[in-house]
C-alpha cells in the first residue's frame, strides 16, 4: 500500500521536474541565442516551417555536414542556430546555402514555408527536377539556382509566384520549352536562362514584360524567330526597361525585330551565332543608350546601315561572319565613344573612310576579308590607343603608313597583292630618277626665296596664332571653375532651404527599407536591389576619408556597386541629407559617376549608392601614371 501511494507522487515529482528543465532550457537557450544573434526576436520556428525545413535537410545530400545544426528539436531554428536560415517572428523567410558542397534535391515540401522570400542555393550539385511546389510560395521574390544539376523542364507553375524579382537557373541541365507563365510576375526584372538545353521559341509573353531589365538565353537550343512584339502592348504607355538582351549561340532565324528600337533602355544586344537573315533595321540607329552591338556569325545581308552611326554611347560593335555589302559609311565617326569595331568576313567594298581616325578610343580594327579598296588611311596614325589591327585579304593597294608598318605585324595586312611597305619582303618601287632635261619651270622660280618682311610676319602671325589659343584655354578655365563654383552655391542653398519638402528625385523609386525598416530610394531605372539585397551583400573596403567609408558591395545576384557610408557625426539631419542626396541624383555627367540610390537606415545611418568601376580612379591616374609615364600629355587634364 505504502509503495502504490508513493508511485503517483514519484511521477508528478518527475513531471514537474521535466517542466522545470524544459523551461530552463529554454531560458537558456534564448539568452544564448539573442547573445550570438540579436535579429532573433524569441520566437520559436511555427510547426509548419519546421517540418518544411525537416523534410528539405532529408532531401538533400550533405557530405560535409553542414547541416548537423538542425536538430529534431527546431527550438532554435530561428536563433541564428541554423546555418543558413533567416526567420520573422517564427516565419522562415530566407535559406542561403550557396557553395556549401550539397547534393540530392528540393523536396515538394518546400511549399510549407509560406513566408519564403528568398531561396539561394546555388554552385552546388543539387539535381533532380525543380519542384512545382516552388510555385505556391506566394511571398517567394528571389530564386538563385544557378550552377547546379538540375534536370527536366522548368515547372509552369513558378509564374504563380506574383512579385518574384529575380529567376536565375542559369548553368544546369534543364530541357523543354520555356513556359509563358514564366512572365506573369509584374515585378520580375531579371531572368537568367543561359547554358541550359531549352529548346522552343521565345515566349512572346517575355517581350511584353515592362519591369525586365535582363533577359539571358544564350548557349541553349531555342529555335524560331525572336517576337517582333517587344514593348507592344495595347492600351500602355509605360517606358519598358530591357537593358540587356543576350541569345547568342542558339538556333534563331528570321530577321531581326523592328519592335527593338523601341526599347529606349537596352544597352547590350547579343546575337551572335545564330541562322538570323535579312538586313540590319534602321530603327536599331534610335537606341541611343546602346554600349554593345553584337550580330556576329549569322547570315545577315544588306547594306551597312547609316543609322548605326548616330549610336553616339556604342562601346562594341560586331558584323563579323555576315553578308553585309556596300561601302563602310563616312560618317562612322559618329561612333565617338566605339573601342571595338569588327566587321571582318563580309562583303564590303570602296574604301577605309579616313573619319576612322577621328574615333580616338577605337583600341580594336578588324576589317579583313572583305573586297575593300584604295590606299590605307594615313589619319589612322592618330589612333594611339590602337592595340589590335588587321585588313588582310583585301584588295588595298599603296603604301602603308608608317607607324601602322612599324606597330604591327605582317600578318595584319597580307593577302593585299597591290599593299607594300608593311615588311622588308615587301618594300614600295622606289621614287622615279630625276629627269635630266632643262625643267619646264624656270629656275628663279623654283628657288625662290622669301623676303625678310615675309619671314618676320609669318613668325608673328605664328605667336599671335599661339598666343591666342592659350587665351581660349585659360578662358575654358576660368569659365568651368565658376561653373563648378556656381553648382556647389547652388546646391548649399537648396540644402538649407526652410521650406522645401525632401523627397525623392523625378522618376526615382521609394522602397521600403526590408526588415531592418528605414527607406531604400532609387533614382534610375527599376529597383535593380532591394534592402534586404544591399545589407546583405559582401563588401570590402575600397577607401576611407574624413567623411566615410566607400565600399565594394557584391548582391548576390553578381552585380557589384560602390557604397559610402557617411560618419555619423559629421552628416546632417535626415531632411538636409534627403534634399541634397536627390540633387546629386539629378545630375548626369560623362565624366562623373551618377548616384543610383540612396538608403536611410532606422538608427540613422545613411549610404550612398553609385555604379561600380573597375577602372581605376583620378587620384590614380594624376599620382600614378605620371610617374610611370613622364611622357604622359598634360593637355589631358582639362578634358577630364
Amino acid at each position: 500500500m505504502g509503495e502504490s501511494e508513493r508511485a503517483p507522487s514519484q511521477q508528478s515529482a518527475t513531471g514537474s521536474s521535466l517542466l522545470l528543465l524544459r523551461i530552463v532550457m529554454l531560458s537558456l537557450l534564448a539568452h544564448a541565442s539573442s547573445a550570438s544573434s540579436q535579429s532573433w526576436d524569441g520566437i520559436i520556428i511555427s510547426q509548419a516551417d519546421y517540418q518544411g525545413l525537416q523534410a528539405l535537410k532529408h532531401a538533400l545530400d550533405d557530405p560535409r555536414g553542414l547541416l548537423r545544426g538542425w536538430n529534431d528539436t527546431g527550438l532554435d531554428a530561428c536563433s541564428g542556430a541554423w546555418v543558413g536560415i533567416k526567420c520573422v517572428k517564427g516565419k522562415v523567410i530566407a535559406i542561403q546555402l550557396p557553395w556549401r558542397g550539397l547534393g540530392g534535391r528540393i523536396t515538394e515540401k518546400i511549399s510549407q514555408l509560406a513566408a519564403l522570400r528568398k531561396l539561394s542555393l546555388h554552385d552546388n550539385s543539387i539535381g533532380g527536377q525543380i519542384p512545382s511546389a516552388i510555385g505556391f510560395l506566394p511571398q517567394l521574390r528571389g530564386l538563385y539556382l544557378f550552377n547546379n544539376r538540375f534536370s527536366g523542364a522548368i515547372p509552369p507553375s513558378i509564374g504563380n509566384c506574383p512579385i518574384l524579382r529575380t529567376i536565375d537557373l542559369s548553368n544546369n541541365s534543364l530541357a523543354g520549352s520555356i513556359p509563358s507563365s514564366i512572365a506573369n510576375a509584374s515585378k520580375l526584372y531579371r531572368l537568367n536562362l543561359s547554358h541550359n538545353n531549352l529548346s522552343g521559341a521565345i515566349p512572346r509573353s517575355i517581350t511584353r514584360s515592362a519591369s525586365l531589365t535582363f533577359f539571358s538565353l544564350q548557349h541553349n537550343n531555342v529555335s524560331g524567330p525572336i517576337p517582333d512584339t517587344w514593348g507592344i502592348e495595347s492600351g500602355s504607355s509605360q517606358v519598358y526597361q530591357l537593358q540587356t538582351l543576350n541569345l547568342d549561340y542558339n538556333s534563331i532565324s528570321g530577321s531581326l525585330p523592328p519592335s527593338l528600337g523601341g526599347l529606349q533602355m537596352l544597352k547590350e544586344i547579343t546575337l551572335s551565332n545564330n541562322r538570323l537573315n535579312g538586313s540590319i533595321p534602321e530603327d536599331i540607329g534610335k537606341l541611343s543608350l546602346l554600349q554593345t552591338l553584337d550580330l556576329s556569325h549569322n547570315d545577315i545581308g544588306g547594306s551597312f546601315p547609316v543609322t548605326i552611326c548616330n549610336l553616339s554611347s556604342l562601346v562594341e560593335l560586331s558584323l563579323e561572319g555576315n553578308k553585309v555589302d556596300g561601302h563602310i559609311p563616312d560618317v562612322i565617326d559618329g561612333l565617338k565613344n566605339l573601342s571595338m569595331l569588327s566587321l571582318k568576313r563580309n562583303q564590303l567594298s570602296g574604301g577605309i573612310p579616313a573619319t576612322l581616325g577621328n574615333i580616338s578610343s577605337l583600341s580594336q580594327l578588324d576589317l579583313s576579308e572583305n573586297n575593300l579598296t584604295g590606299e590605307i588611311p594615313a589619319s589612322l596614325v592618330h589612333l594611339t590607343g590602337l592595340t589590335s589591327f588587321d585588313v588582310s585579304d583585301n584588295s588595298l593597294s599603296g603604301r602603308v603608313p608608317l607607324l601602322l608598318a612599324r606597330k604591327f605585324n605582317s600578318s595584319s595586312f597580307m593577302g593585299n597583292i597591290q599593299l607594300c611597305g608593311y615588311s622588308i619582303t615587301v618594300p614600295c618601287p622606289s621614287s622615279p630618277a630625276p629627269s635630266l632635261s632643262p625643267p619646264l619651270i624656270p629656275t628663279r622660280r623654283r628657288h625662290a626665296k622669301l623676303s625678310t618682311k615675309a619671314i618676320i610676319l609669318i613668325v608673328a602671325g605664328a605667336v599671335l596664332a599661339v598666343l591666342l589659343l592659350l587665351c581660349c584655354v585659360l578662358l575654358c578655365c576660368v569659365m568651368r571653375k565658376r561653373s563648378s563654383s556656381g553648382e556647389k552655391t547652388g546646391g548649399g542653398a537648396s540644402a538649407t532651404g526652410r521650406d522645401e519638402k525632401p523627397g525623392p528625385a523625378t522618376g526615382a523609386e521609394v522602397e521600403s527599407g526590408g526588415e531592418a525598416g528605414g527607406k531604400l530610394v532609387h533614382f534610375e531605372g527599376p529597383s535593380a536591389f532591394a534592402a534586404d539585397d544591399l545589407l546583405c551583400a559582401t563588401a570590402e573596403i575600397m577607401g576611407k576619408s574624413t567623411y566615410g567609408t566607400v565600399y565594394k558591395a557584391t548582391l548576390e545576384d553578381g552585380n557589384q556597386v560602390a557604397v559610402k557610408r557617411l560618419r555619423e557625426k559629421i552628416t546632417k539631419s535626415q531632411k538636409e541629407f534627403e534634399t541634397e542626396a536627390c540633387e546629386l541624383g539629378k545630375i548626369r555627367h560623362h565624366n562623373l559617376l551618377a548616384l543610383r540610390a540612396y538608403y536611410l537606415g532606422p538608427k540613422g545611418e545613411k549610404l550612398l549608392v553609385f555604379d561600380f568601376m573597375p577602372k581605376g580612379s583620378l587620384a590614380a591616374f594624376l599620382h600614378g601614371n605620371f610617374h610611370k609615364s613622364p611622357s604622359q600629355p598634360y593637355p589631358q587634364l582639362p578634358s577630364l
